[in-house]
């Protein structure tokens, strides 16, 4: 059963191994589970969670694959508990989320958008539009897996000076990365701060009121990995304050983020107006040669 978009490659992967591909637009849970009875594998985005009732509703299950990275929508442990493998492609996807964070943050310390915007509407202000380079300048960049280390190699060939923290990662190397022991350093130096950790009961609000209040100069914030990482709260603060020069969401706490509750979603139109900030709908990922590469790369851990 495919849930998820797929590139023609896997599809064809699928059929070479002698599967029917069914692809399914479920309204609710009680529908996709009416049509589990003798599926043996589920492909999934984060259109569909595979919770337990999913996964006792299949008895033939044998794997389940995750395009994309975010293994959080699956119930990987109580899957595994019932022989059923569990795949994701991360590396399918990271070169176009770090493509986007670069994208954003240059067009945040250019004014682009903003100077796009304004001579849209016949205003041509360019003293006001005058940006920062981000050559010279420190990122903080709070997980180093696949998504993470793609934007620091970014930054790191247009001259900035990359702080890398990963909790549970020890011994990378990688030229011009400095991997911290802890945050201390990041606190200290940081002019840009990037998110790029997985959606878990410890890193919900990783960026709160305390993560704030510890950071010692005044940085652009940027957020692709989940949205809860990121108290919208703390970032509007934050903003508000000129601690937080600009900001870049494309994950919000709910998506989309109207469908937040009022304060929240308040919070949202509040940001949306403000010319030092960029939202995007979850797209970092959503490249074409994105959708090739996930599928590659879940082809080869299900079938060789």
């Amino acid at each position: 059963m495919v849930v998820a978009d797929i590139h023609n490659y896997l599809g064809q992967e699928l059929k070479k191994n002698g599967y029917e591909i069914i692809g399914f637009k479920f309204q609710n849970e009680r529908e996709i589970v009416k049509a589990l009875a003798d599926i043996e594998g589920i492909i999934t985005s984060n259109k569909l969670i595979i919770n337990k009732m999913i996964i006792d509703a299949a008895p033939k299950l044998k794997w389940i694959g995750r395009m994309g990275s975010g293994m959080e929508i699956i119930d990987v442990a109580y899957a595994q508990s019932k022989g059923i493998e569990c795949f994701s492609s991360p590396e399918g996807n990271a070169n176009a989320v770090a493509e986007q964070a670069l994208g954003m943050l240059l067009s945040l310390q250019h004014n682009i958008l903003k100077a796009h915007l304004e001579v849209k509407n016949h205003q041509w202000l360019r003293e006001e539009n005058r940006g920062f380079e981000i050559e010279g300048k420190t990122a903080g960049i709070i997980g180093y897996g696949n998504n993470g280390s793609a934007f620091g190699r970014k930054l790191i060939a247009l001259g900035v000076k990359v702080l890398a923290y990963d909790k549970y990662k020890t011994g990378i190397q990688e030229p011009g990365i400095i991997i911290c022991r802890d945050l201390n350093e990041i606190y200290e130096q940081a002019d840009i701060l990037s998110f790029h950790v997985p959606l878990n009961p410890k890193t919900k609000h990783y960026f709160d009121d305390d993560f704030l209040n510890k950071m010692q100069r005044k940085f652009v914030l940027l957020n692709l990995s989940r949205g809860p990482v990121v108290s919208l709260k703390t970032l509007y603060q934050g903003i508000k304050e000129e601690k937080i020069t600009a900001a870049a969401l494309d994950v919000w706490e709910q998506e989309p983020y109207w469908n937040m509750n009022s304060e929240l979603t308040e919070i949202g139109d509040e940001l949306m107006g403000l010319s030092n900030f960029i939202g995007t709908p979850h797209i970092g990922g959503y490249s074409h040669e994105a959708l090739y590469k996930m599928s590659f790369y879940l082809a080869q851990k299900l079938f060789y």
